[in-house]
């Protein structure tokens, strides 16, 4: 069993928002003596789940329902399936924009250090994009489609 202030450190969530979680019924489980709550492996594992979801872009009201049919049981198996296939096609998404992201970076990275290198930007232009050299160019190419 975990204190809050554990917990707190270990997922690096403030205590408010543990409490939050708590209030709202994302830890349906969570057990209290004088007040104090403990938190146990299987509360440890929903946090793991209600942060995945979180960070996934849920909002903590479609949380809660996701919790509510964890508790119902094997009845809502295929609702909380469809909810994590919908949550990966979102997150797949997400990863190829910033696969982008991380094209342009490196891209960018190349040409400044270049221009760095050679002391003006000038000398640099003239190769886009087609004397880039290829890693580079594959860079270049995957950050402007």
């Amino acid at each position: 069993m975990y204190t809050i202030g554990q917990v707190s450190q270990q997922f690096n969530i403030s205590v408010s928002t543990l409490r939050y979680y708590d209030k709202e019924g994302l830890l349906p489980q969570l057990k209290r003596v004088s007040g104090i709550r403990y938190f146990s492996e299987k509360d440890l594992e929903a946090l793991r789940v209600i942060e995945c979801l979180k960070r996934s872009g849920l909002e903590i009201k479609t949380i809660c329902q996701f919790m509510k049919w964890c508790e119902l049981g094997n009845e809502t198996l295929p609702k909380r399936k469809e909810l994590f296939e919908k949550q990966k096609r979102v997150v797949e998404e997400e990863m190829k924009q910033l696969q982008k992201v991380y094209e342009m970076i490196s891209y960018k990275c190349w040409y400044y250090g270049e221009s760095v290198k050679l002391g003006s930007e000038e000398y640099v232009t003239p190769k886009i994009p087609e004397g880039l050299p290829i890693h580079i160019k594959k860079s270049y190419d995957a950050a402007h489609q």
